[in-house]
């Protein structure tokens, strides 16, 4: 019995993840201490739109007759990438090796590399004292820094869910907590190796 429940939470904890192996092996992580990181937004679909900039100009006629809380919006989507998405992945990652085991940076001098590159974003939404979670599906890839050419791993996860412990009234937390699932994913595949 002990046998079956073991197994049964672990095929939940990898479906729960929906990752995809899409070239690599998680093993060939083994070792690695540091890590500088990338972020690429580039072709990103926003969930419910044809594209990013349909789903830009949708919120901001929603808030024209506001014409600085519509521009408000326009330059928070773009600068809450740095200011809170970025910050709250590598925080989140680096959090889940509380002795420093395993670190990552952006600009740091790490022979290895990862890309984050976000292909796909549901931004939740907010009422009241509720709502709903954002979503992120992004493709982490590892590669060597002076050689990109020496892909290591590419894994793609989709639809990570937010962490809840978010203000659902402002999407850029919302869409931070999407991004800490994201680490959190990708923290427990190199705990695997590790």
């Amino acid at each position: 019995m002990r046998y079956v429940i073991i197994a049964f939470f672990v095929v939940t904890s990898a479906a729960a993840q929906r990752f995809e192996v899409l070239s690599g092996k998680l093993d060939a992580l083994h070792g690695i201490t540091a890590y500088n990181v990338t972020f690429d937004y580039a072709g990103m679909q926003i969930h419910g739109f044809e594209s990013e900039e349909a789903f830009l100009k949708s919120k901001h006629d929603k808030r024209k007759k506001d014409i600085e809380r519509a521009d408000k919006f326009v330059e928070d989507w773009y600068a809450f990438r740095e200011q809170k998405y970025e910050p709250a992945f590598i925080a989140y990652f680096n959090g889940r090796f509380d002795k420093g085991q395993i670190t990552m940076a952006k600009n740091a001098s790490a022979k290895y590399t990862l890309s984050v590159k976000t292909k796909w974003l549901y931004p939740g939404y907010g009422i009241g004292m509720g709502g709903e979670e954002s979503k992120v599906t992004a493709i982490l890839t590892v590669f060597e820094t002076q050689n990109p050419s020496n892909v290591l791993l590419s894994i793609e996860f989709d639809k990570s869910i937010g962490l809840t412990n978010k203000n659902y009234n402002d999407f850029g937390d919302r869409i931070s907590g999407a991004y800490e699932k994201l680490a959190k994913n990708f923290a427990m595949q190199v705990k695997r190796f590790n």
